[in-house]
């Protein structure tokens, strides 16, 4: 019969040396979370971006095919199918222009007006506050914003 040397103890961490890295990690949260909180913010700006730049696209091939933009009271649902009334769209492309229109970041429609007070057309979102106007996250993102 083999015997097994005898194990030295083994040594855990102390209360103390637990209390110490704990509130190290809140002194790190505090000062890092203020900062990554305020990323949100920052890509829904980018989304709501990209969103209006492919709605713009899209609209842009509407007036290749049909010589003008839809009116505002078609809306970007022109987009999706052919449009009546006026302006009429003589060479809408079947199966439409994009598959769906998308909700802002904030779930609200983006709002489309021809002509609009930016340029040909406006797209744009009311930001998270839904209001004209605003700062920062609650600013209007549009087509014509850089």
């Amino acid at each position: 019969m083999v015997i097994a040397p005898p194990r030295a103890p083994t040594r855990g961490f102390t209360l103390i040396e637990i209390m110490v890295v704990v509130t190290i990690i809140a002194i790190l949260i505090a000062i890092v979370a203020p900062r990554v909180m305020d990323q949100p913010d920052k890509a829904a700006a980018v989304r709501a971006k990209a969103d209006l730049a492919a709605i713009s696209t899209a609209l842009n091939l509407y007036k290749l095919d049909n010589f003008t933009f839809p009116g505002t009271d078609q809306g970007l649902q022109a987009l999706l199918t052919q449009p009546d009334g006026e302006p009429e769209a003589p060479n809408w492309k079947t199966g439409g222009y994009m598959d769906r229109i998308p909700k802002d970041p904030w779930q609200r429609d983006y709002i489309y007006l021809s002509p609009g007070q930016h340029g040909e057309f406006d797209v744009y979102s009311l930001g998270r506050d839904g209001q004209p106007g605003g700062e920062g996250p609650a600013a209007d993102v549009g087509n014509w914003t850089p």
